[in-house]
């Protein structure tokens, strides 16, 4: 004799079977993954070739340089590192941290590779390109142009006009900001390639 719901159950629980199991299967091979993932060198399974064969010492690789670090050769104290080639600037205290980092859009006229001291400042003027700045350091003379640092006052960044013979630094606002307070009258300002 055949009961109809005699036969639901059945397929129901075979379901609930099929699909534990399942569930089972997959956090087994999860574990065993893990396990072989995590198993120390000692352990792992031998390799192929013979066991007496000799062994070449790796050569350690030459540590790289973090992208961001202050560059070498850029003097030391109390300083703002200009990076012509990188576009950046670094703060850095008289403990040899830096402070902080920026990126910069350099002016159309730059100074060559030294050092100089900022020698004047300005809160807020019209630069010699016309846009309204803030924070200005000036530190450099170039074919008499003042080279300095600055922040537009709109926060823009943008390259110089190549025709102009302009000496504007720029950085944003909140990078000024921070300039601003460090770099005071005297301060050494290094420039490097």
């Amino acid at each position: 004799m055949h009961v109809k719901g005699e036969l639901t159950v059945a397929r129901g629980s075979s379901g609930i079977v099929a699909g534990l199991t399942a569930a089972a299967v997959a956090a087994v091979c999860f574990l065993a993954y893990q396990a072989s993932a995590n198993a120390p060198d000692s352990v792992a399974a031998p390799s192929a070739g013979p066991s007496s064969a000799p062994v070449k010492p790796s050569v350690k690789p030459e540590p790289t340089k973090e992208p961001l670090a202050v560059p070498e050769d850029s003097d030391t104290g109390a300083r703002v590192v200009y990076g012509l080639k990188d576009r950046r600037v670094w703060i850095v205290d008289d403990k040899e941290e830096t402070l902080r980092t920026f990126p910069v859009m350099p002016s159309s006229v730059s100074p060559l590779p030294g050092v100089y001291t900022v020698s004047s400042r300005s809160g807020t003027i019209k630069g010699s390109d016309g846009v309204l700045i803030e924070h200005v350091v000036r530190f450099a003379n170039v074919d008499d142009v003042s080279v300095g640092f600055s922040a537009a006052q709109d926060g823009s960044m943008k390259s110089p006009d190549p025709t102009m013979k302009t000496g504007g630094v720029r950085m944003k606002r909140a990078d000024g900001d921070v300039l601003w307070t460090f770099a005071t009258v005297g301060v050494k300002v290094v420039v490097v390639p």
